[in-house]
């Protein structure tokens, strides 16, 4: 006799549950800080064209940043060190370091983006990437086929 784990369905396994708890492409699931600090938040949208990645990071400057593509893994990562420079006139009794740094990977899916278009922008304390979908990727609309 063997044990085995049931789920509350008479061993059948939920094809739903399989299906939508896993997400679709992996984004996020490869991330890490290398400091004890939050990640920053991420929204990643589709359309019929591109992917669009909207990552907060504000009191950040563009150079702050690194984007990497390698094969098929997307890496944004940030190392920021804040150089609070000192003044003659100013004593410090107490002066606390400011270091920032963050690694966020995704896996952008095969065969479906167009790595050679994509195209990132940082204003406003947000990080826009736009990530198109190749050609043969793109939803095509709805056509009628004609009975001969």
């Amino acid at each position: 006799m063997s044990i085995v784990k049931r789920n509350g369905n008479l061993g059948m396994t939920n094809l739903f549950d399989d299906v939508f708890s896993r997400d679709l492409f992996n984004w996020g699931l490869d991330n890490h800080s290398r400091t004890s600090t939050n990640l920053p938040a991420v929204n990643i949208r589709e359309n019929a064209e591109n992917f669009l990645v909207e990552m907060a990071a504000p009191g950040m400057n563009k150079e702050d940043f690194r984007i990497e593509l390698d094969g098929n893994n997307l890496t944004i990562s940030s190392e920021k060190t804040q150089n609070n420079e000192q003044r003659e006139d100013e004593y410090f009794s107490r002066r606390e370091f400011s270091y920032q740094s963050f690694q966020r990977s995704f896996t952008l899916p095969k065969d479906v983006v167009d790595v050679e278009q994509i195209q990132a922008k940082y204003e406003n304390g947000v990080l826009n990437l736009v990530i198109p979908k190749k050609e043969e990727a793109k939803q095509k609309p709805p056509r009628m086929i004609q009975i001969a």
